[in-house]
């Protein structure tokens, strides 16, 4: 899209959180242009930014079917100007994800860089699940979209769910004393660790499939965070310790 005379609106993101209307400024910015092969102008970065303002809208503020024609409407824009930016809806759930995923560092990440004492490791454990599960319940349906769609083989989503993943498990390797991610006991373990309590933080922010497991609403998402933050505190202790390594064969037999 090319910059016209008109002027640029600039209250598009004025009811997205100021750290996620950041985020989505600055991904915006990044991309230079169309999937038309146009070069983007400040007016067609304001567009894509209004665009995914209003999925962020569709998708985290109402129960409505997220589809690109709804998001249109909400932006009031027809659909051939959608498909200027975005082939399809998967590509225009990616991009709502990128500055989501870009807050992950303040709100949850952060809590893992500093090494944890050995005598307050639970304590440290349970931040962090509660820090992950805050910005899973802040962002529940796009988050759950996405897993839903890699449940279903998109191997785009499935790329995205593994890449978001690695973060996490690469610092609870530095906790346990490892400074790299590989094929061995120890990235084994961080990685169990990190689909156990992404499971639980799933299950506790999913209100019908709350429903359906028969958890009633008022129970403290608590039940499943504690043993989360237990799992995750025994696993860096096991690894701190020594342990961590392979079983041994007699063990197998």
């Amino acid at each position: 899209m090319v910059d016209g005379p008109e002027t640029v609106e600039t209250d598009h993101l004025a009811g997205v959180d100021p750290s996620l209307a950041a985020a989505v400024i600055q991904a915006c910015a990044e991309v230079s242009h169309n999937v038309n092969g146009q070069k983007l102008g400040r007016k067609g970065r304001v567009t894509r930014e209004r665009i995914l303002a209003a999925a962020l809208e569709v998708i985290e503020n109402t129960d409505e079917p997220v589809t690109l024609g709804r998001v249109a409407r909400r932006v009031s824009l027809g659909m051939t100007s959608v498909y200027n930016y975005f082939t399809d809806m998967t590509e225009l759930l990616l991009a709502v994800l990128d500055p989501v995923m870009a807050t992950a560092e303040q709100d949850y990440l952060c809590v893992l860089r500093e090494r944890w004492p050995d005598d307050a490791l639970f304590d440290h454990c349970y931040r962090f699940v509660r820090a992950y599960h805050a910005f899973w319940l802040r962002h529940s349906r796009l988050l759950h979209l996405r897993n839903a769609l890699a449940d279903q083989q998109d191997a785009r989503m499935v790329r995205h769910r593994i890449v978001s993943s690695r973060p996490i498990i690469a610092l609870l390797l530095r906790q346990m004393g490892q400074e790299a991610m590989g094929l061995g006991p120890h990235t084994s373990m961080a990685t169990m660790v990190m689909i156990g309590i992404e499971r639980s933080v799933t299950l506790v922010t999913d209100r019908e499939l709350r429903r359906l497991v028969g958890i009633e609403p008022e129970l403290s998402e608590d039940r499943y965070l504690v043993p989360g933050a237990r799992l995750m505190e025994f696993a860096i202790a096991d690894a701190r310790s020594g342990g961590c390594g392979e079983r041994p064969v007699a063990l197998l037999d």
